[in-house]
């Protein structure tokens, strides 16, 4: 397995996984979304990034990242918005992969932090998660707009 920032030729291996991402979420988005989000990734001017899990060929998982400033950190952080392993390649090391990855681009970056959200439920990427970083004591709010 490899780890690959994603290029224009990469959008048909990482469809299927970015449709199933959303299907887990049970998040449907509009085409539109979909095309601006892979065409932000490849924009050199973004702040969005994708990597790609590659093993056989194929995309196993992806991994979409935004750099942003923060008021708390003299430069900046990562956040890591998506991360997905297809069901087929759990459990083998593709997620924590992607996650060093990210963290490494991050580093480069000058970064100060690396972080993500994921759903309380989702037990089986919270077990990795407990692994590879700490959990802290923040709530997630969202107000729809």
């Amino acid at each position: 397995m490899q780890i690959v920032a994603a290029g224009a030729q990469d959008r048909a291996k990482w469809l299927p996984l970015w449709r199933a991402y959303l299907d887990f979420y049970r998040q449907p988005l509009p085409d539109e979304v979909t095309d601006a989000t892979f065409a932000r990734c490849l924009d050199p001017a973004s702040d969005m990034q994708l990597r790609l899990a590659i093993a056989d060929e194929q995309a196993i998982g992806f991994a979409l990242c935004v750099f942003h400033l923060s008021s708390w950190a003299r430069i900046g952080y990562c956040y890591l918005e998506d991360l997905f392993v297809s069901e087929a390649a759990r459990g083998k090391g593709a997620g924590h992969a992607l996650i060093e990855a990210v963290a490494d681009a991050a580093k480069l970056r000058g970064c100060e932090r690396l972080y993500w959200v994921t759903q309380e439920g989702n037990i089986r990427a919270r077990a990795l998660y407990d692994r590879v970083a700490e959990k802290n004591d923040f709530v997630t709010y969202v107000k729809a707009l």
